[in-house]
């Protein structure tokens, strides 16, 4: 089974009703699904491209330097040439991450990267609440539901967050994993992965593991675990990914 490519823009034409059909095919049958012509413009998609691979330029000395599991891994390697059979190390990823929030400092390098960053914050917004009207739609719920659900009945703002993750190549990829399997926490998570590089999996209710498949300015979209929660009647809407640690 491959992870589902949806048209978002076909939801305001003809094809709404066949398009309803394979977002809820792509919530209830694998919980990750990628969305093309989301409305956020490829213009904006790019520039996010470039202003996070520039910043990762800047920051790539110091993950060299300073990254726990980079210290970890090359005490591995180190003890394996000295005869020891080195064991995965299963507690760490292979990943430079750091969040955005709008009370805490962001890079100041490149000097494009907030502007462009709050612009792309401000469109994944948009389509994040267009997505849940969506899903109150196909459950049934009335307009608002799950919003309520998440703001204590509008008594305070949802918590939208941003990470920014790289993963540089990794020199020993059989000893530890980019980013381990594991569920999200949050309620609905929209993903802008690399489009030319792919490691991203998702695991697939007979528990075999996935691709997702890189395409270019498309959106990902994976349920949290506070969505199980809220739509508990769609109880299959969670599953594990993992990114790999490639060269």
């Amino acid at each position: 089974m491959a992870i589902p490519v949806i048209d978002f823009s076909k939801l305001e034409g003809p094809e709404r009703a066949e398009t309803m059909v394979a977002i809820a095919a792509g919530f209830e049958d694998v919980g990750f699904f990628q969305l093309v012509n989301t409305g956020i413009p490829d213009e904006l998609l790019e520039r996010v491209k470039k202003v996070c691979s520039d910043c990762y330029k800047v920051r790539e000395q110091g993950f060299k330097d300073s990254n726990p599991a980079v210290k970890a891994l090359a005490d591995l390697v180190e003890k394996e040439g000295e005869g020891l059979a080195p064991r995965k190390i299963e507690n760490m990823d292979w990943e430079d991450v750091f969040t955005l929030q709008d009370d805490l400092p962001w890079p100041s390098n490149p000097p494009a990267f907030r502007e462009t960053m709050m612009e792309y914050r401000k469109e994944l917004r948009k389509l994040a609440e267009k997505l849940l009207g969506v899903m109150e739609e196909l459950l049934g719920l009335e307009e608002g539901h799950i919003r309520k659900a998440f703001t204590n009945d509008g008594d305070l703002e949802p918590f939208y967050g941003t990470k920014v993750s790289h993963y540089p190549p990794c020199p020993r990829p059989d000893l530890i994993d980019g980013l381990r399997a594991h569920t999200d926490a949050g309620g609905l998570i929209l993903l802008f992965q690399d489009d030319r590089v792919g490691g991203l999996q998702a695991q697939l209710p007979n528990d075999r593991w996935v691709d997702v498949q890189p395409l270019e300015n498309a959106i990902v979209i994976n349920t949290g675990d506070q969505i199980e929660v809220i739509t508990i009647i769609l109880p299959l809407l969670i599953y594990y990914y993992r990114t790999s640690a490639v060269d």
